[in-house]
């Protein structure tokens, strides 16, 4: 395989995971332990912010190379 060809593959791996990440992280968000400590402390559970995290950063992660490649 050429090199472009791997990296729009990576990419659109890259980019399939984030929103993957992005849904779980939102579904994660709707339960009743993540609304319960969100009532308590005000902001999201650490469990919710890092799948949101991580699903953007592969998402720009994988736009970039799909974008390069």
């Amino acid at each position: 395989m050429p090199t472009n060809t791997v990296l729009k593959v990576v990419g659109l791996a890259l980019i399939v995971i984030g929103v993957g990440l992005i849904f779980w992280g939102y579904q994660l968000s709707g339960s009743l332990g993540s609304q319960m400590t969100e009532a308590v402390s005000g902001s999201m559970p650490e469990a919710v912010m890092f799948r949101y995290i991580g699903g953007a950063v592969c998402g720009v992660v994988g736009v970039f190379l799909v974008a390069k490649g």
